[in-house]
């Protein structure tokens, strides 16, 4: 293992220490994992499908996507849109820089730090490939893990407004890899209902 692997791997064992902090749980398997533990892996696990050549810089943020995200509540922001809203924004911008600040400890240099904070706030959507490609992989993520169970919680209308919205954000080759999600029979319904 050179010092480069190194270093990522301590980063990671880093940033899912932080995740495995989450005191919601999820049952996988028939093992009890952290929320946000168990959603890490699945970004990295969609991102080797997205973008298997992926720089580092993009493993770390997709590995850090919703970095102790629980301790800033939906809750805490009025909800409508424009609370929505600031609540993703201060979001992103505190996972970025607790990330950045993870990468530090573990020896990476400012200007790395500096690029995973900015692709963890998605600037440069659209523009930039590798900020793409993580608002692929969290799309991918939350369509393959979390729609079926979502769905159950809110009513159709915001259910197709938001996939809608979710397929609109994603590139081709999310589209694509999107089609071969295998969902449950309503999920898939709902999919299909939204894209028509």
């Amino acid at each position: 293992m050179t010092p480069t692997d190194t270093r990522l791997a301590r980063a990671i064992e880093c940033l899912d220490a932080l995740h495995a902090e989450d005191p919601r749980s999820v049952q996988v398997g028939g093992e009890t994992l952290p929320h946000e533990l168990h959603y890490a892996h699945c970004m990295s696990a969609w991102l080797e499908r997205v973008a298997p050549e992926a720089s580092e810089a993009l493993r770390l943020a997709v590995r850090a996507q919703h970095l102790q995200r629980w301790q800033i509540p939906r809750d805490d922001y009025p909800r409508d849109r424009p609370g929505y809203l600031a609540w993703r924004r201060d979001l992103g911008r505190r996972q970025a820089d607790m990330a950045a600040e993870v990468l530090r400890d573990v020896g990476y240099d400012e200007a790395t730090g500096e690029r995973v904070a900015r692709l963890i706030r998605k600037e440069g959507l659209r523009r930039d490939p590798e900020t793409q490609a993580l608002e692929d992989t969290a799309c991918l993520v939350f369509l393959d893990n979390e729609l079926a169970e979502f769905a159950t919680r809110h009513d159709e209308d915001k259910i197709l407004r938001i996939l809608r919205k979710t397929w609109a954000k994603m590139s081709p080759r999310g589209r694509e890899l999107a089609m071969m999600i295998e969902l449950p029979e309503e999920a898939q319904a709902l999919v299909q209902r939204a894209l028509a």
